[in-house]
């Protein structure tokens, strides 16, 4: 197992659209074992394969109290989403140290891929629901500071660039 890097905003990488997974083999068990570890590392709840600059439609995600209950998403997809809406604070690995607010449906039912390749179905709510959410956008080429004003997108892009320099002059 590997630390993958991750890609930080305003990247333009994380605006790549993901190609879907055509088959669960190896090399994809492989990368999947690498985002978790990465996921785990970094202390997030979800990591998308665009984020560590691989382009295809897998996501890890593990939102269990005890961080021991790993989800793997290959090819995932929205089969149904509640009317109900619910706005929750959202961060971001891409997106270090950066909280906001952003509406996202309350209940959803997912349907993919496991790292054994069978599909799968399940529901979820809750921070489940929205990580799911979250992690799914990331695979749309979509970060969630784009729910966010124009004004606090652009504060937040400085921020961050700003922090990537000052670390390169560090090195």
């Amino acid at each position: 197992m590997a630390l993958l890097p991750i890609l930080q905003y305003p990247d333009p990488r994380l605006h790549k659209v993901a190609a879907p997974v055509t088959e669960v083999d190896a090399g994809v068990r492989q990368l999947v074992d690498d985002m978790l570890e990465t996921m785990y590392q970094s202390d997030g709840v979800g990591l998308a394969a665009t984020q560590v600059d691989v382009h295809r439609r897998i996501l890890v995600m593990d939102t269990s109290e005890q961080r021991d209950q790993p989800r793997v998403l290959i090819n995932p997809e929205l089969i149904q989403v509640s009317e109900e809406m619910m706005l929750g604070e959202e961060g971001c690995l891409s997106v270090p140290t950066i909280y906001d607010a952003v509406p996202r449906h309350a209940r959803v039912t997912v349907r993919a891929l496991g790292r054994d390749g069978q599909p799968f179905e399940f529901d979820a709510e809750g921070l489940t629901a929205v990580c799911v959410q979250h992690e799914m956008d990331h695979l749309l080429g979509k970060v969630f500071v784009e729910y966010l004003s124009p004004l606090k997108r652009e504060r937040i892009k400085t921020k961050m660039l700003k922090k990537a320099r000052d670390e390169q002059k560090r090195q």
